[in-house]
């Protein structure tokens, strides 16, 4: 259903000069990808990790990759299998119409590390992924700050979530690692994201007196990295958020909120800019 706040939204698009998209794990929902919410999401999802009793901040330990890689690759090779396999929804394609038809400069902030957006065409310098990538590797100990692209093959036995191969340091030959940040992180190399935050920095300077909006989709408030650069965005002048989210789309007023999904949403405001 499309109301007054479907058409204020498809006006602030339609004049502002940049667009900042941030997202979280809701974004990948539409794409059938989990969002991790909570123990019993994260269980829905892994019900093998949910009889092990293992939590998603216990089977995201990086500590694995020491102690035993082959269970710790059983979790990120199968994520990485998924996000291979996953196909991005079409509100991708919504917000690259609207880069193009309203000729806006654009940035995308995102703590997912699916790749998703650059699957759906977004280029990797209009991208920060402040928590890294699955799609690149890095050395467990680490020897050195080299990352590379993981273009390893994974094979997953389900039923005890192990990998039965690993992807090794081509300089050690010891065990590597997702170049992302996990929880209790003491080895994340993160030269490659510093790089993306430095690009992102340019282009606010470069965009500091232009009307802007913020797309929000999907970014939660148990890891509120997202939510907190959304709104930080929002306090400058002439910068409006829009704010996507299925359970938590609160946020203060003159910004707008949308309790929904991605393509949900996204398809009524188009419907509005038409």
């Amino acid at each position: 259903m499309i109301d007054s706040r479907h058409t204020e939204a498809a006006e602030e698009i339609r004049h502002a000069n940049a667009l900042v998209i941030t997202a979280g794990a809701g974004m990948g929902v539409d794409s059938g990808l989990p969002d991790f919410r909570g123990n019993h999401g994260f269980w829905n999802s892994y019900p093998m990790y949910e009889r092990l009793g293992l939590s998603f901040i216990q089977a995201a330990n990086p500590e694995h990759f020491e102690d035993d890689p082959h269970f710790g690759w059983g979790f990120y090779g199968h994520r990485t299998n998924l996000y291979r396999e996953a196909i991005p929804h079409s509100g991708f394609r919504i917000l690259l119409d609207w880069i193009k038809n309203f000729d806006l400069d654009y940035f995308v902030a995102t703590s997912n590390v699916d790749g998703q957006f650059q699957k759906a065409g977004f280029p990797e310098d209009r991208i920060l992924e402040v928590h890294g990538s699955i799609h690149h590797l890095q050395c467990t100990v680490p020897c050195h700050h080299n990352i590379w692209p993981n273009e390893a093959v994974y094979d997953i036995d389900e039923t005890t979530m192990r990998a039965k191969n690993v992807p090794t340091c081509p300089k050690c030959q010891r065990v590597a690692r997702p170049n992302i940040l996990m929880f209790g992180d003491y080895s994340w190399l993160s030269k490659r994201s510093a790089i993306q935050e430095e690009n992102f920095d340019d282009f606010l300077q470069h965009n500091k007196n232009n009307p802007m909006v913020v797309i929000e989709i999907g970014a939660g408030s148990a890891i509120p990295t997202i939510r907190h650069l959304s709104e930080q965005l929002g306090q400058q002048q002439q910068t409006n958020v829009i704010r996507i989210n299925p359970r938590e789309p609160q946020i203060r007023a003159p910004h707008l909120s949308f309790s929904g999904g991605a393509v949900e949403i996204l398809s009524q405001i188009q419907d509005s800019l038409k």
